[in-house]
């Protein structure tokens, strides 16, 4: 009782703060299960993306899990962007050709309007407070035409009490998060002029349970079960030439 009780009294830790203790240790997690997740359905995303030739931004990048699908894609320009400082330190070492920025806000240094093909953002957008204003800082910098990948927690269960936590010296930290609707996210985007052409949601079901096994959490497990856990969606900015 009094373990359920500390999880739901948790103070929640700013994304950065959170991010830097955790950076040392979160590539070596083999059996997280949004870890697990965002690898399959980006992995399999990222193979039908035509990214040869092309400027790829990634918004927090951390420490570069999908880099080297990306550089694998053979792009020009793949730069990476995010609030932590310790998850950039462990993605430069990881790729020493790497190009990071360390953000504060919404802004994105180093990038002229119009300058960029494709935008993937993996496992973040809950972190961002305001989400209007971050889309709109993307939209500058998208080519018309370019294509947006994002994943991340599901809204619904966040709203039902998930949280997003490690362990840190015995200490479990809850990182803030911001629910953000799938309609809200389809909403702004099409404010924006994005298309959003594939759309992909993951459940808590009996494929999953071992994860929850492994970390002594079934009954997180059957507190959530059939519940989404995980979404992914794919927009495409208009391209004005085509439209008119």
């Amino acid at each position: 009782m009094f373990k359920k009780l500390k999880r739901f009294f948790l103070r929640d830790t700013a994304s950065d703060k959170a991010y830097n203790q955790w950076s040392e240790e979160y590539d070596n997690q083999p059996d997280n299960l949004m870890l697990a997740l965002d690898e399959e359905i980006i992995g399999k995303m990222l193979e039908e993306i035509p990214l040869q030739g092309k400027t790829i931004v990634d918004i927090g990048c951390g420490t570069g899990r999908h880099w080297q699908k990306l550089f694998a894609s053979k792009p020009a320009l793949l730069l990476g962007y995010d609030v932590s400082e310790g998850m950039l330190e462990m993605l430069n070492k990881k790729f020493p050709q790497a190009k990071t920025y360390h953000i504060k806000g919404e802004h994105l240094p180093g990038l002229e309007d119009h300058s960029c093909d494709f935008i993937i953002s993996t496992l973040t957008v809950a972190h961002i407070n305001n989400l209007e204003n971050t889309l709109n800082e993307w939209d500058r910098v998208l080519k018309p035409g370019a294509g947006i990948l994002i994943s991340d927690f599901h809204p619904d269960l966040l709203a039902k009490g998930g949280k997003r936590t490690f362990k840190k010296d015995g200490e479990l930290i809850s990182i803030k998060n911001y629910i953000h609707s799938i309609d809200k996210i389809k909403k702004i985007a099409g404010q924006l002029g994005w298309q959003a052409v594939r759309f992909i949601e993951r459940n808590v079901d009996e494929q999953v349970k071992h994860f929850y096994e492994k970390q002594n959490a079934l009954p997180v497990y059957k507190k959530f079960f059939g519940e989404p856990v995980i979404y992914a969606i794919y927009l495409i900015k208009a391209d004005v030439a085509a439209t008119g």
